[in-house]
């Protein structure tokens, strides 16, 4: 059995990534900060999303060094406003920050730009014992909307547009999300290295 501490508080995240392990070949034990009361801020000082998301892996691993450590990171990149709000996503209408706020800053941003390209990215940092073993990315294409739409999912779900599936983020159940996210996709290459390490075990 894998033991797995997830690096986050984000609720959101926490759904979703439970749901992707759901169905995994091999056991694995997940793991919340809650689970072993911690409550420390990591300061997310990054520049770039994979070195985010290795600063949370390493901040929280040294609490719990006998298990292994996911740190994320994950946010939107506009094409129009040069990347924004990239590794701000999260923070992007200033302190006291909500998803409410920051789809209402984006969307006064971009205002009736023709350009509405979007992607969504993720970068996953898997530590143990204070080094980093691996790293993972995912990302996703789409389109800003006009307005919100849909009420599932969280932060700009309801404003990007999943031009396959002719809808947002914020109207797909969750299993259909999970199956085409940037989350989900540097997750599932998580999922894949950690059966690997099984294999291997074996």
């Amino acid at each position: 059995m894998i033991e797995l501490l997830i690096a986050t508080k984000n609720q959101g995240k926490l759904k979703e990534i439970e749901k992707l392990f759901t169905d995994s070949p091999i056991e694995v034990k997940l793991y919340f900060l809650p689970d072993f009361k911690i409550t420390a801020d990591c300061r997310e000082t990054g520049k770039t999303f994979i070195r985010n998301a290795a600063i949370k892996s390493l901040f929280y691993g040294k609490m719990v060094p006998e298990v292994y450590t996911v740190g994320d990171d994950s946010g939107l990149e506009v094409e129009a406003l040069g990347g924004e709000p990239g590794v701000y996503s999260a923070r992007y209408s200033g302190p006291g920050s909500t998803d409410d706020l920051n789809t209402a800053k984006l969307l006064e941003k971009l205002g009736n730009a023709y350009n509405r390209k979007a992607k969504f990215v993720t970068a996953v940092c898997l530590s143990k014992n204070g080094r980093i073993i691996k790293t993972f990315s995912g990302e996703v294409g789409g389109i800003i909307t006009d307005r919100k739409k849909g009420t599932h999912g969280f932060g700009y779900d309801p404003v990007f547009y999943c031009p396959p599936l002719k809808k947002t983020f914020a109207q797909l159940p969750t299993e259909v999300k999970n199956r085409i996210s940037h989350r989900a996709k540097a997750f599932f290459k998580l999922k894949e290295y950690l059966e690997s390490l099984e294999e291997e075990s074996d």
